[in-house]
C-alpha cells in the first residue's frame, strides 16, 4: 500500500498553499484520502515536475479502484478462500444462516460474497469503514492470507 511519505517525496514540496493546504505533507494526505486530487497541486503541472507526476499518477491509479470505504480487492491476488466473507462481522450480523456458518449469502445486505472465484465487495456502505459511527474493523484484511484486500 502506498504511504504518505511515498506521495510528499514526489510533491514539489514548495508549501506554496495553492492547494489549500499549508504543508505539501497535508496535500499528501488528502491524497491518499482521496480527498484532493493531483490536479488540486498547480505547482506541479510545472513541465519541470513532469516525471515527479507521472509518477505519482502510477502510485495512485490503484486508490481509484476503492470504495467509498477505502476498500480495494486485488483480484490477481484473490484465490477465494472467503475467509473474508466469514470474518466480516457485518456479514455474520446480517447473514446468520449463510456467510456466518461458511455458505453462501443468503442475504442482500452482505458486504463481500465469492463470485467466480474472487472476492467482490456488494455493499461497502454496509462496512463498519463508513457511515457516521465508524469503526476502524480489519477482520477482513486480518483473515485474508494472500493480502488481496486492503484499505486505504
Amino acid at each position: 500500500m502506498v504511504s504518505a511519505m511515498e506521495i510528499y517525496q514526489l510533491l514539489p514540496q514548495a508549501a506554496c498553499k495553492e492547494c489549500g493546504y499549508v504543508s505539501c505533507m497535508a496535500l499528501a494526505v488528502a491524497l491518499l484520502s482521496r480527498e484532493k486530487k493531483l490536479e488540486d497541486c498547480p505547482s506541479l503541472f510545472d513541465p519541470k515536475y513532469a516525471d515527479k507526476l507521472n509518477k505519482l499518477k502510477e502510485l495512485l491509479a490503484p486508490l481509484e479502484q476503492a470504495s467509498e470505504t477505502g476498500l480495494i480487492i486485488h483480484d490477481e491476488k484473490c484465490f477465494g478462500c472467503a475467509n473474508c466473507v466469514v470474518a466480516c462481522p457485518v456479514n455474520v450480523a446480517n447473514d446468520p444462516t449463510g456467510s456466518a456458518i461458511g455458505l453462501g449469502p443468503k442475504s442482500d445486505k452482505v458486504i463481500l460474497v465469492i463470485e467466480n472465484g474472487v472476492v467482490r465487495c456488494l455493499n461497502p456502505n454496509e462496512c463498519r469503514r463508513f457511515g457516521p459511527n465508524r469503526i476502524l474493523c480489519n477482520a477482513c484484511t486480518a483473515t485474508c492470507p494472500s493480502k488481496a484486500i486492503e484499505f486505504v
